[in-house]
C-alpha cells in the first residue's frame, strides 16, 4: 500500500483539537483548594465541578456526533469551540461556586465538539490504515494531555490567580478555533449528509450498536484504557507510599510511560500501512496480556519489587495509543456517512468504562499493589475476550474469503 504524506499543519491542528478537552479536565485540579477558599465552597462542591464537566462532556459528544453528520464537520466544530472559549472567559464574573459549576458544564458541552469530530474529520479524509496512522498521534495527545495539564496548572497558580487557568484555556480555545477556521476545509460534502431528525439519530445510534464488530472494537478500546485509568488513580500511592519512591522522583518514573507511548505511536505509524490495523491491535493485546501475567504474579505474591511493578506498568500503559488508534480505525471503517455518530458512541463507551474503572480503584484502597494488579488483569482479560468474541468472530465477508 502506498504511504500517504500527512501535512504537518494538519497534525498540529489535530493536536490542538484532541488535547483541548483533556487539558480542560485536568489543568484546574491543582487549583481546587484555592477555589474552595476564594469562593467559600466546600471540597465536595468544588469536586462537583469536575463531575458536572464529565457529564457535560459525555452529553456534548452524543449531541455533536449526529449534528456533524447532518450539517458538516467544520461549522459544528467552530460552534463548539466558540462556546468553550466564551465560557472560559466568563470565569472573570464568577463569585460563587454555583456559577462556576454551571460554566464548567457549558465548557464541557463546547469542548465535546473537538473531541468527537476530530475522528470523523480524519475518517472523511483518509482510508482505514492511513486513519490509524494519524489516529495513533491523536490518541497519544489525548493520553499525554492529562499527564502534563496538572503540572501546567500548578505552575500557573503559583504566579497568578486561579482564574488564569481558565483564561489560558480560553486562549487555547481561541487559537484552536482560528486554526480550524483557516486551516481545515469542510470534509463532509452535502451529498453525504444525513437528514437531522430524532428518528434518524436513533436509527444511526442503533446501527452502530447493532454492528457487533464495531461494538467489539469499542469494548476493546474501552476495556484496555480502563487499565490505564486504574494506573492513573493508584500509581501515586503505589510509587510513593508502597515502593518508597521519593515524591520528587515520581514524575521521572511516570515519564517512562510517556516514552513508551511515544515509541508505540512511532512504531504504529511505520508499520500499520504494511501489516494492517487488526495486526497492530493483536500486538498491543499480546503485550498487555503478557503484562497481565506479570501483574497476576504481583497481586498474588504481594510483590514489592519496584523494577517489576514499574516495568509492567510501562509495558501495559505504553500500548494505549497502539490499541486505541487501531480500534478507532476499525470502528470507522464500518461506517462512512455516520462517522460522527460512531465516533460519539465510541468516546462515550470508552469514557464510561475508563471512568468507572478509575472510580472503583479510588474507592477500593489497599496498602499494596493488588488493586492495580487486579485492574490490569481484568482489563486485559476483557479486552482480549471482546476482540475474540466480537471482532475476530464477525470478520467481514471479504476478509474471510481472502483467508479461505
Amino acid at each position: 500500500m502506498k504511504s500517504v504524506s500527512i501535512p504537518v499543519g494538519l497534525l498540529l491542528i489535530l493536536a490542538l483539537l484532541s488535547g483541548l478537552a483533556p487539558m480542560a479536565i485536568d489543568m484546574y485540579l491543582p487549583a481546587m483548594p484555592t477555589i474552595e477558599s476564594a469562593l467559600g465552597a466546600s471540597a465536595q462542591q468544588v469536586q462537583l465541578t469536575l463531575s458536572v464537566f464529565l457529564i457535560g462532556f459525555a452529553i456534548g459528544q452524543l449531541v455533536y456526533g449526529p449534528l456533524s453528520d447532518s450539517f458538516g464537520r467544520k461549522g459544528i466544530m467552530l460552534t463548539g469551540l466558540a462556546i468553550f472559549t466564551l465560557t472560559n472567559l466568563a470565569v472573570m464574573i464568577v463569585d460563587d461556586i454555583s456559577t462556576l459549576t454551571l460554566l464548567r458544564f457549558f465548557q464541557a458541552i463546547g469542548g465535546g465538539a473537538a473531541s468527537v469530530i476530530v475522528g470523523a474529520l480524519i475518517r472523511d479524509m483518509y482510508q482505514r490504515e492511513q486513519f490509524s496512522k494519524i489516529m495513533s498521534f491523536v490518541i497519544l495527545i489525548m493520553t499525554l494531555a492529562p499527564l502534563v495539564a496538572p503540572t501546567l496548572g500548578g505552575v500557573l497558580i503559583t504566579i497568578a490567580p486561579w482564574q488564569a487557568i481558565f483564561y489560558c484555556l480560553a486562549g487555547l480555545g481561541a487559537i484552536t478555533m482560528l486554526a480550524v477556521y483557516f486551516g481545515i476545509k469542510e470534509t463532509l460534502p452535502e451529498s453525504k449528509r444525513v437528514p437531522f431528525n430524532a428518528r434518524n439519530i436513533a436509527n444511526n445510534y442503533g446501527q452502530v450498536l447493532k454492528n457487533l464488530r464495531a461494538l467489539g472494537y469499542m469494548l476493546v478500546g474501552g476495556c484496555s484504557i480502563a487499565g490505564m485509568f486504574v494506573f492513573l488513580t493508584t500509581s501515586p500511592h503505589i510509587y510513593i507510599d508502597y515502593l518508597a519512591i521519593p515524591a520528587e522522583h515520581y514524575g521521572l518514573y511516570f515519564g517512562l510511560n510517556v516514552l513508551m507511548m511515544m515509541t508505540a505511536t512511532w512504531c504504529n505509524s511505520q508499520l500499520v500501512e504494511r501489516y494492517g490495523s487488526d495486526t497492530m491491535i493483536k500486538i498491543g493485546l499480546g503485550v498487555i496480556s503478557l503484562m497481565a501475567g506479570v501483574f497476576l504474579y504481583i497481586g498474588l505474591s504481594h510483590s514489592e519489587n519496584a523494577t517489576l511493578i514499574i516495568a509492567a506498568c510501562v509495558g501495559f500503559v505504553g500500548m494505549m495509543p497502539l490499541i486505541g488508534s487501531n480500534c478507532m480505525a476499525g470502528i470507522l471503517s464500518e461506517f462512512g456517512d455516520i462517522a460522527g455518530t460512531a465516533t460519539a458512541m465510541t468516546g462515550t463507551v470508552r469514557f464510561a468504562i475508563g471512568g468507572a474503572a478509575g472510580a472503583f480503584a479510588s474507592l477500593w484502597y489497599v496498602p499494596d499493589a493488588s488493586v492495580l494488579a487486579f485492574g490490569m488483569v481484568l482489563s486485559a482479560v476483557c479486552s482480549v475476550s471482546a476482540y475474540v468474541l466480537l471482532v475476530h468472530k464477525h470478520k467481514p465477508a471479504l476478509q474471510i474469503s481472502r483467508q479461505a
